[in-house]
């Protein structure tokens, strides 16, 4: 798909990997960027526009949808990590993770599909993770794996509309998120720029580095390893 003179909304676009995201939509072209925080502030470029958004938040972002009505490509990039335990852990933890993870990607997703039908399709970029196939016992990985299926079936879903549905997945990328993790990182800037070339290609799913690509690889083994894949993010 082309996305020069495009407008685009990235959630979470403010920090970490959605504002890396959101640098290479602009470097691509794109004329106006929206990027969303739970409390916004003012950026230095004017092509990239502060949005108050709580994707928990139903009634908010509907109201969003009505608002931005330019918006063609739609990245789902915000997202949060408890690491909550899956079996000992705070369970409103866990809940927290899938309100955000899941069912905060699905709700901005479905707003922002008539949008995006109503300019010719457009691409709706949903950010997964190397965890979507391999869990380390946590509500993160759970979530993510969940956020992969409802990426699957949000595909069938809009292909009559022409929407182009691509998941991201990666490994660890050097953000606050992961800032506790002691392991090998890439530079966001690298992963959102892959995940750019995903969309000009036309691309369902990109695959943004090394780990992602051998995590994906292993689904075709016993599935106990993939509670082992301590690599991943």
């Amino acid at each position: 798909m082309d996305i020069s003179g495009r407008t685009a909304l990235v959630t979470g676009g403010q920090r970490g990997l959605g504002r890396a995201l959101a640098a290479a939509l602009l470097e691509q072209g794109a004329a106006t960027v929206y990027v969303t925080a739970r409390r916004p502030v003012p950026t230095g470029d004017p092509r990239l526009v502060p949005v108050e958004l709580e994707v928990t938040d139903a009634a908010q972002v509907a109201a969003l949808a009505q608002r931005l009505g330019d918006v063609s490509i739609v990245v789902n990039n915000a997202g949060v990590d408890r690491s909550t335990d899956l079996l000992t852990g705070d369970f409103a933890g866990v809940r927290d993770e899938f309100e955000v993870n899941v069912l905060g990607l699905l709700a901005v997703s479905r707003a922002f599909a008539p949008v995006l039908a109503a300019k010719g399709g457009g691409a709706l970029l949903n950010v997964h993770s190397a965890l979507s196939w391999a869990n380390l016992g946590n509500g993160y990985s759970a979530s993510k794996a969940a956020a992969w299926s409802v990426t699957n079936g949000l595909r069938a879903a809009l292909e009559p509309a022409g929407t182009l549905v691509t998941g991201l997945h990666l490994g660890y990328a050097d953000t606050d998120m992961t800032a506790h993790v002691d392991a090998p990182k890439s530079d966001p800037r690298d992963i959102a720029r892959e995940a750019v070339l995903g969309l000009l290609a036309g691309r369902n799913e990109v695959l943004a580095d090394d780990t992602s690509r051998s995590v994906k690889a292993a689904l075709a083994g016993d599935p106990v390893h993939l509670g082992l894949a301590r690599a991943a993010a």
